[in-house]
Order: structure tokens, then sequence, then C-alpha cells
């Protein structure tokens, strides 16, 4: 199966088909944006070993995704260079910065960690959505082949983070609370504006 079909994704708001043309035509912005959600999975997934040593599975699980993150903003870095452009500024994250504030805050330190779990699920269902449009419509071809091996990548990292989750709780009262998740994402991504210079 198409490890980016919606079956298995299972995200409930496909991105606006005019979202590829806009990023076909800010190059330097959307490859910024993109070095940056990748400096940031690696930070998260370090931030998870530190808060949780003692999930040695999990740890063992997310360590090599730091290193593979890291390796992907390396990636991005020199797809920059290579075209002549520069890494701009980090740029806010609304986008991530709704989903941090939907987790819920309480509950046991199990249950802060399948939120967390979840919210690094969700944002690499999205991205893996995302480069699977510029694999498939951006208007530099050489560009799609770049962008197939991250969605690859990310299809397989958003599968880890939920099956970790389901590790750490009871399976369908998880699951329950990813399509809360799935919900959530859907209605905030109608409030943004589609912006051809972001990822999310």
């Amino acid at each position: 199966m198409n490890p980016t079909s919606k079956t298995v994704l299972g995200l409930h708001m496909p991105t606006d088909p005019r979202w590829i043309n806009l990023a076909s035509f800010s190059l330097e912005d959307i490859l910024t944006d993109h070095a940056y959600c990748e400096q940031k999975a690696a930070t998260s997934c370090i931030s998870l070993i530190q808060q949780y040593p003692e999930k040695v599975d999990m740890v063992d699980a997310i360590a090599p995704v730091v290193t593979e993150e890291w390796g992907h903003f390396r990636m991005v870095l020199h797809e920059l260079k290579k075209r002549g452009l520069t890494l701009g500024r980090q740029r806010k994250d609304e986008y991530v910065n709704q989903l941090l504030a939907f987790q819920s805050k309480g509950g046991t330190r199990d249950e802060r960690l399948i939120e967390k779990l979840l919210t690094c699920a969700l944002i690499e269902a999205r991205s893996c959505e995302r480069f699977r449009l510029l694999s498939l419509d951006i208007n530099e071809v050489p560009l799609r082949e770049f962008y197939r091996k991250f969605m690859i990548a990310e299809a397989g990292h958003y599968r880890l983070f939920l099956d970790l989750a389901c590790r750490y709780g009871a399976r369908t009262v998880v699951l329950q609370r990813w399509q809360e998740y799935l919900d959530f994402e859907a209605g905030l991504l109608k409030t943004f504006p589609v912006r051809g210079d972001r990822m999310h």
C-alpha cells in the first residue's frame, strides 16, 4: 500500500491544491521553512529522550531519528547552497504552536508523553502529505525526487510515533485521542490562509 494514501495517514483535511502552486514560486522561502522543520524535528526527539530517559524502548527507537532529521536539515542546506540561496530567518510556526496548545497538560507522566508523541505523529503525517505533493507536482522536476525521499522518511516517522503512543496507553483510548487530534488539525487548517512559503 502507498504509505501516503489517506487510509494510512488518516488526515481529515487534504492540503489545498493551491499550496503546491504557491510553493513552486517561493522556493527560497519553502526550503528555508523546510530546513527549520527538520531542525525542530531533531530537537523534539532529543527533548523526548531528555524528558523520558527511562523509556528505553522509545529512546532506542527515536535516537536514530535524531540523526536522520539532522541529516535532512543538512540536505536542505545543501540544496539552498546549490541554488545560490541562503538560509533565511526562522519564522513563527503557528501550526505547531496550535497543536502544542491542544495537548492535554494534566494527567500522568505517561499520558503527557502520549500527547507529545501524538503531536509528533501528526506533524510528520502532514509533512509527509505535503512532501508527496511536492514530489508529484513541483515545477522543477529535479526537486521531485528530492522530496520523494523526504516523503518516505516522514511516513516512517509518523508510524513510529503513533505506535509508540499506543505502547504507553490503552490502544483504543490512544486512537480515540488521535482522532481528536485529526479533527482539531482539520479545523485548524480551515482557519489558515493558503501560503506557499510555509511547510505547514
